[in-house]
C-alpha cells in the first residue's frame, strides 16, 4: 500500500476539514397538531402521518391524593 512521502501540514489539512461541519436537523410543522417533526416520519406528538393515524400513544394520568 502506498504511504505518503512528507507529512501534510497543519494549515493544508484544515483547508480539508472546513467542510466537515454539521448541518441543524431539518424539521417540519406536523399537518395536525402542529408541533416540530422530523419529514417523512410519524409525528411522536399526536401519531399522524399523511393525515391518518398511524400509531396511538397513551397520555399520562395525573396522579390523584
Amino acid at each position: 500500500m502506498a504511504l505518503p512521502k512528507r507529512r501534510h501540514s497543519n494549515q493544508r489539512t484544515r483547508k480539508r476539514r472546513t467542510h466537515y461541519k454539521l448541518e441543524p436537523v431539518q424539521t417540519i410543522e406536523c399537518p395536525n397538531c402542529g408541533e416540530p417533526m422530523l419529514p417523512h416520519r410519524v409525528c411522536p406528538s399526536c401519531g399522524y402521518y399523511d393525515g391518518l393515524p398511524v400509531i396511538s400513544l397513551k397520555t399520562k394520568k395525573k396522579k390523584e391524593k
